[in-house]
């Protein structure tokens, strides 16, 4: 984060070093113990992680208590945590800037890119309205309370200044409690969104109003110029830093290692240019970076590489939730042990506790005001879930690190140490109430508003499944359960080792049987329709990692599911509809007669369209009769299960329809498609050959690798330059096609 004085340090002054430590200078030097308390931080992490899984209590509230245990330990006794002390006190004098720096843009990174670009555009607008209007809102009620209410004769800019700093919904603390949680799709992408978002605002905002308080200009104009040059500007940055990185990855061919540095890399580097270099937010440029890359990138990184993406990327997170946690606890326990004057005075705690009260109005104020338009933007928004999206308003190292800039700031003319101390009183005990009453409670407010409970349909789906996981394991005991060198095994003592599938009575029975044609639950036949559609998403995915279709076409195949998955309810499967744009005949065949036209325009005008419209009608057709094979499968013939799988083979007819046309028109185009899948197929199965040789011990080391270095060579060759169409003479084209020939 850019340094609002004129002059920032990479610690803080030796002074408060000086004051606040009582063991020689020369201890603190040593950078090891920094790395120690690192260590630390993460082990007492991942046994908290481990000891509270499937409790209630969200596993980022016990890592700020443990931080607030550390750091009193430190800061209320005589330097008696040793070495492990040392680090405490070397992460905690560390510039508030630099914390933010080091954290925020891998978190941030892995935030955007991993949430769902088709839920994104559809809840932008919330989102907006969130994280705009809402933010100032917010920060004029909170600003005005404590104006007006709060004994420490505080002007309207400093009043303000807090009324920001404490206006930013941490995402490093909502993101983390929604994933734990398990929050719906729709409700994690709005308050995923929105706390990425205000958290960018925010933190402009607070600029703009520390600039006032430091005694920079207030005029309106320079205003308008500052919130503009640092929104508009931050968003360019990282639509640029995405376009140079897509690009760049497009000449990456199957190399993880190069594929998640670069991810990697370029958030870091995209946070630096834009807070270092070009003065704006570098909050919203990483989060813009990373939209970008779900929108554009996801598709660049195939089978393995995706999934070996994604644990990089939920490692590095959980990495640095663990020590940002556990360091805001650190710096609440050092504000208040820094602060004891303040903290002594029992009005301080009652000041404190209020403050947290119009935290929690402004919130239901911001929602209130807004919720009129919020009901008609994207998915809408009902009042169960209004409620929690005020609940969710967390705080934390974010606020924190802005508390600790104002203090950095504090000890002149224009801003009191007492106020800067004051400062980083309150905003740890809203971070810690915020955490520890909001974050604690909201798995219980989720229950009592029944949002985190099973339909009638999904629970009769589960117990479906169960029953067929009991034959699946019995089929898996009658092909193991007997070998020649073992003998044979008991069923009953091995099902008795299965607690899962155990206390199942009665017979199976299908979840949707019972249900007649002419009469049909809409919520059942919804639920049949969003699983054969995430079925065809998934076949998708899978003709991507075999080359059966390129990138670009598996970006509109996925979009066209997407769009289909929004009109579950009101309409029959309808994913063809997003694919007729770009599936169509051309109607010009007969500009082909004349010889004017160059060949590589007609090529570019013809063959090039009509090879991507055959491309994705006939991954559609196979990806829908992947999925009706897999509906039948799971659910046998029932009415809901035939009225899906008949929707599926009437949006088939089209594209049925115009692959025969082009099979009458020009067949060397399916030819030529049919050999890139099956050349690419080929390359693909040669692979496994090699990697199963190497499995079994058949092939070592330099043998394995010159058989797979030939084969990537010649997969690379084939994605780079792909067999192309020649096309025949124009004039004998036209005499033997007869649809042409009509013309």
């Amino acid at each position: 984060m850019t340094s609002v004085t004129d002059a920032p340090l990479p610690f803080k002054s030796l002074e408060r070093i000086t004051s606040s430590s009582s063991y020689p200078l020369e201890s603190d030097s040593n950078p090891v113990d920094a790395v120690i308390f690192a260590g630390v931080s993460l082990v007492l992490g991942t046994a908290c992680r481990q000891l509270f899984n499937g409790t209630r209590v969200p596993y980022t509230v016990v890592l700020l208590v443990i931080g607030i245990v550390l750091g009193s330990l430190e800061y209320g006794s005589n330097h008696s945590l040793g070495k492990i002390g040392h680090g405490i006190r070397i992460w905690n004098d560390i510039n508030p800037d630099l914390l933010l720096a080091v954290f925020l843009p891998a978190l941030l990174f892995e935030s955007s890119f991993s949430m769902d670009v088709h839920q994104i555009k559809r809840c932008l607008g919330q989102m907006v309205l969130l994280a705009g209007p809402g933010v100032l809102i917010s920060t004029f009620w909170i600003g005005s309370l404590l104006k007006f209410t709060f004994p420490y004769n505080w002007d309207w800019k400093t009043s303000l200044l807090l009324g920001a700093l404490l206006g930013a919904t941490d995402p490093v603390a909502v993101v983390a409690l929604l994933k734990e949680l398990g929050a719906s799709k729709k409700m994690t992408t709005i308050i995923d969104g929105e706390s990425l978002m205000n958290d960018g605002v925010s933190v402009v905002v607070f600029q703009l109003f520390l600039k006032m308080v430091m005694g920079g200009t207030s005029d309106w104009s320079f205003i308008i110029k500052f919130l503009a040059q640092n929104s508009f500007g931050a968003v360019g940055i990282g639509v640029a830093f995405g376009i140079a990185s897509v690009f760049w990855l497009r000449f990456v061919f199957n190399d993880i290692v190069v594929q998640i540095t670069v991810t990697l890399s370029i958030s870091y580097f995209a946070y630096f240019t834009a807070q270092e270099w070009a003065g704006v937010s570098g909050i919203l440029t990483v989060m813009t970076l990373g939209m970008f890359f779900a929108a554009f990138a996801r598709t660049a990184f195939k089978g393995d590489n995706l999934q070996s993406l994604h644990h990089f990327w939920e490692m590095v997170a959980y990495i640095a939730n663990t020590l940002v946690f556990i360091l805001s606890g650190v710096i609440i326990a050092e504000g208040d042990f820094s602060s004891r004057k303040i903290s002594y005075e029992g009005a301080s705690w009652g000041f404190l506790f209020l403050l947290y009260l119009y935290v929690q109005l402004s919130r239901c104020v911001m929602v209130g005001v807004l919720y009129p338009l919020l009901r008609r933007f994207g998915y809408g928004l009902d009042w169960k879930e209004s409620i929690i999206l005020t609940w969710s308003g967390l705080r934390g190292a974010v606020s924190l690190s802005l508390a600790l800039s104002v203090k950095q700031s504090s000890g002149n003319s224009y801003l009191s140490s007492e106020t800067g101390t004051r400062f980083l009183f309150l905003t740890g005990g809203i971070v810690f109430l915020t955490l520890v009453v909001n974050g604690s409670t909201t798995q219980l407010l989720l229950h009592l508003l029944r949002m985190d409970t099973l339909t009638g349909t999904k629970k009769r789906i589960l117990e479906y499944t169960k029953f067929e996981m009991m034959n699946t394991a019995f089929k898996a005991f009658e092909n193991l359960g007997d070998d020649e060198e073992l003998g044979s095994a008991d069923w009953h003592t091995v099902i008795g080792h299965i607690p899962s599938l155990k206390n199942l009575q009665g017979e199976q029975v299908n979840p949707h049987d019972g249900c007649e044609a002419g009469n049909v639950d809409p919520t059942n036949i919804m639920d049949i329709r969003i699983r054969f559609l995430n079925g065809v998403q998934a076949a998708y995915w899978e003709m991507l990692d075999d080359g059966k279709i390129i990138q670009s076409t598996a970006n509109v195949l996925m979009r066209s599911v997407d769009e289909a998955l929004d009109l579950v309810s009101t309409e029959s499967l309808c994913d063809w509809r997003g694919l007729k744009p770009c599936v169509h005949f051309p109607k010009y065949y007969k500009f082909l007669q004349s010889r004017i036209i160059p060949r590589k325009l007609v090529s570019y005008l013809i063959v090039e369209r009509l090879e991507s419209a055959c491309y994705i009608s006939s991954a559609f057709l196979r990806a829908h009769r992947i999925a009706r094979h897999q509906l039948h499968g799971f659910l046998g013939n029932n009415d809901i299960a035939s009225i899906v799988i008949s929707e599926s083979e009437v949006e088939g007819e089209e594209a049925k329809q115009f692959l025969e046309e082009v099979r009458d028109s020009f067949p060397q185009v399916l030819s030529v498609l049919k050999t890139r899948q099956v050349a690419h197929y080929v390359l693909n199965h040669l692979n496994g050959y090699i990697k199963n040789l190497e499995k079994v011990g058949l092939l070592q080391g330099k043998e394995v690798s010159h058989l797979h270095d030939a084969v990537q060579s010649d997969l690379k060759k084939l994605l780079r330059n792909p067999p192309l169409l020649k096309l025949p003479n124009v004039n004998d084209l036209i005499t033997t096609n007869p649809l042409l020939r009509a013309l």
